[in-house]
């Protein structure tokens, strides 16, 4: 499913992300937090698509409420306004991307079944 690929994307995006000077702070809180949940969102969308379940996205959709939440606590968000953006931005896709995943396996499975 695309979503996967998405996600995988949006993971990858944030990993490389976490190092970059003018996005994140690349150091403390802020890079760890970028560089954790680029990973948990890289992982979970591969093992989603390769186990063909797409009910392992809610996971991808908590990391990225995580994301959304975490842009506005100051001892993790740097001050600096592109990794504010990058945060809010890139949690806003990854947990819509992984909720409609999950409901779209949903409506599959339901449509299937009647």
């Amino acid at each position: 499913m695309w979503q996967n690929w998405t996600n995988m994307t949006l993971g990858i995006w944030l990993i490389i992300a976490a190092f970059i000077p003018g996005i994140t702070a690349s150091q403390g809180a802020s890079l760890w937090n970028d560089l954790i949940v680029g990973i948990v969102v890289l992982l979970v969308a591969i093992w989603a698509a390769l186990q063909n379940k797409q009910s392992l996205c809610w996971l991808n959709a908590l990391a990225g409420g995580w994301l959304l939440i975490s842009a506005f606590i100051p001892g993790i968000t740097a001050v600096q306004g592109g990794n504010l953006w990058n945060d809010l931005i890139i949690g806003i896709v990854v947990t819509t991307v992984g909720v409609w995943a999950v409901l779209r396996s949903g409506s599959t499975k339901t449509i299937a079944t009647q």
